[in-house]
């Protein structure tokens, strides 16, 4: 095991605890999508559809409903999380699918197994200094060709910001500094979107959608 993924351990922990504490009422939550993401899964999904056939894992999957959507949009798709009470949750929900327990930076996946990885709004507790070691571990569990899609909160034209997240401490992230670490890390971006923060939310949202180089 490396060093990065050794050193990211006790965090991952931590975040583990802190969502398994409060996994019945996030559960709970409205999950209502807005359109522009709606049509955002729609274009990932075709994407992915349009290559070689293939698994496609939800990595931070929670209660499970993206990976749903993700099924019912005609992947082969499977949710992964570091909480053991959220992957009951979602086993619960979704008695039909599959979900594991799993930390994003240590996949028990052997190299290019998946042909998808969406992590939405999942790489948002991992520090500056971690990032690199997701998505080099996403990289690596990603065949050539593969797609990513990635959902955070955007620093709005500012620099790399924690934020106080009602689970564990957060980062906001500069779309143009996240697009080039993934770049570092073998992505070829596709195409960006960014939302301004909705009623009830405090900042503007941003998404990646990437290749595999």
């Amino acid at each position: 095991m490396s060093s990065a993924v050794t050193d990211t351990a006790p965090r991952a922990a931590a975040t583990a605890d802190a969502y398994d504490a409060i996994a019945t009422l996030y559960a709970e939550l409205p999950r209502d999508q807005l359109p522009l993401e709606r049509a955002l899964f729609d274009a990932y999904a075709e994407h992915v559809r349009a290559g070689a056939a293939g698994p496609v894992a939800e990595l931070g999957c929670g209660p499970g409903p993206i990976t749903r959507q993700l099924t019912d949009l005609g992947l082969d798709a499977y949710g992964v999380d570091l909480s053991p009470v959220m992957v009951d949750l979602a086993r619960a929900a979704y008695p039909e699918l599959r979900f594991e327990v799993g930390s994003m930076d240590a996949l028990d996946l052997p190299d290019g197994a998946l042909r998808g990885i969406v992590s939405w709004y999942s790489i948002i507790h991992a520090t500056p200094q971690e990032l690199p070691s997701y998505l080099a571990e996403f990289a690596r569990v990603l065949a050539t060709g593969g797609h990513l899609l990635l959902g955070f909160f955007e620093a709005e034209g500012g620099p790399v910001a924690a934020f106080d997240h009602k689970v564990t401490t957060a980062y906001r992230w500069p779309v143009d500094e996240l697009a080039a670490l993934a770049a570092d890390a073998g992505f070829v971006e596709l195409g960006r979107m960014l939302r301004e923060p909705g009623e009830g939310e405090r900042f503007r949202r941003g998404h990646l959608l990437m290749r595999r180089a």
